[in-house]
């Protein structure tokens, strides 16, 4: 009989939560379990394992960086609504490293589409702001997750090693992706 309280969703947000803080690779069934109170076999009621933990944790991130788009974007069009999108982005990354990671590579599944669609959706909307052509959609979604993937990546890991501020930097990029976006 489970233990009462503890349900897959409880089981997930710890294994969240240890993984922004160890880091994604670190994350192991033992510690989930203690940090429930409860011993490891427990969890396998829940979750079938590792593989299941991390693939959880995966829609769980994509789920609320579509919630974060979406939120930041309302009411913007354009280069605010890319600005305001990056922003979001970077901040969902950089606050959660561990569950974005649990994201790349995330077996698809109807729950990691329904959550995966929300975020296109939010990107798809910064694009309804620029005359990008619909054949090039696809590539110009592909380009801005790239772009705000790796360098909200490389800050996460410390990979950016010069004095330069991040965040002039990072507006630099929106700025750079603002222009691309507009190409005749």
């Amino acid at each position: 009989m489970p233990r009462a309280g503890l349900d897959r969703a409880t089981v997930i947000a710890a294994a969240a939560e240890i993984a922004d803080e160890r880091g994604l690779s670190q994350l192991t069934m033992g510690l989930v379990a203690e940090r429930l109170g409860v011993r490891a076999p427990s969890l396998y009621k829940h979750v079938a394992g590792l593989a299941e933990l991390q693939n959880g944790i995966g829609v769980l991130a994509t789920a609320q960086l579509g919630d974060a788009l979406r939120d930041a974007m309302q009411g913007y069009a354009g280069r605010d609504a890319l600005a305001a999108a990056a922003r979001a982005m970077r901040a969902y990354l950089t606050g959660h490293p561990g569950r974005y990671a649990a994201t790349v590579g995330a077996a698809a599944g109807t729950e990691l589409e329904a959550a995966g669609a929300r975020v296109i959706e939010s990107l798809a909307a910064v694009l309804r702001g620029y005359q990008v052509d619909p054949a090039d959609q696809i590539h110009a979604l592909r380009t801005i997750r790239s772009v705000l993937h790796g360098f909200a990546t490389l800050q996460s890991s410390h990979g950016f090693q010069w004095d330069t501020d991040t965040d002039e930097s990072f507006e630099w990029l929106i700025d750079f992706l603002d222009r691309g976006l507009r190409k005749p």
